[in-house]
């Protein structure tokens, strides 16, 4: 894997280690009067012509560098914010422990694995699943305050913790953000999918972009890595790193 653009440089004829990699993507220690204030990151996979997913999920245009990546943002957040769809397609599970990761958890306060955050304002999940009753770290669930009593008392019965982040039945995403850093989740990572990108980025509440590009095209009508509607001034970020390996570019975008 070869670096560029403010990434650390490595010898193109060997893999990068988990250990070089979470320095590479450090998360930034932003502050507001000395104290902690949240900064939410994306991770997404495109392809050339900009399908997210192909046949509905991600993994078929990813890679095992895009993997290594993506166990390194894990391994680096204190929660991992994803959409219901997403949870339903990609069949998401709890995140693990991973030992490589413990020595640099445990010095910065974090528990041994990210929690799970669900957005979700119709609750309709499967609360039997593992995500739900055997995660490391319990199962968040995002939703607003008009949501189903009914499907909230099922998320708290399998264990989940319920967080209001919106006065309606949906979650407001600047609120989802503020809660979550409340609870003391400051370093966030979202995996979409292209919805909740899309509000996330409407809201103007996304700090940093991990996009993977990956070196194959789809064609077809495939999702890109945000929808819904477009803001009304395209948002402007700059390049932070840029990382390359078997064709694969993985770029990190931040708010200027």
């Amino acid at each position: 894997m070869t670096g560029g653009a403010g990434g650390p440089e490595a010898p193109a004829d060997r893999e990068w280690s988990l250990a070089e990699l979470a320095a590479a993507y450090a998360y930034p220690e932003p502050t507001a009067g000395g104290r902690p204030v949240p900064w939410l990151r994306a991770n997404m996979v495109s392809t050339l012509d900009g399908a997210a997913q192909h046949d509905g999920r991600s993994q078929p245009i990813s890679s095992a560098a895009d993997m290594r990546i993506f166990g390194t943002l894990r391994g680096l957040a204190d929660v991992v914010v994803v959409g219901a769809e997403t949870v339903r397609q990609e069949g998401y599970r709890p995140a693990r422990a991973r030992a490589e990761f413990a020595e640099l958890r445990q010095a910065a306060g974090q528990a041994p694995a990210p929690a799970i955050a669900v957005v979700s304002a119709s609750l309709d999940l499967d609360f039997s699943l593992p995500l739900f009753i055997s995660p490391v770290v319990p199962t968040l669930v995002l939703t607003g305050a008009a949501a189903a009593p009914d499907r909230v008392a099922a998320a708290e019965k399998a264990g989940a913790r319920v967080v209001i982040a919106g006065d309606g039945v949906g979650v407001e995403p600047a609120r989802a953000v503020r809660a979550l850093g409340e609870l003391g989740y400051t370093r966030l990572l979202t995996e979409g999918g292209p919805r909740l990108l899309g509000q996330l980025i409407a809201a103007g509440v996304l700090d940093e972009l991990c996009l993977a590009v990956s070196p194959m095209l789809t064609a077809g009508d495939a999702q890109r890595i945000a929808g819904g509607p477009s803001v009304a001034v395209p948002q402007r970020f700059v390049l932070a790193s840029l990382l390359e390996e078997e064709g694969f570019l993985f770029t990190r975008y931040r708010r200027p």
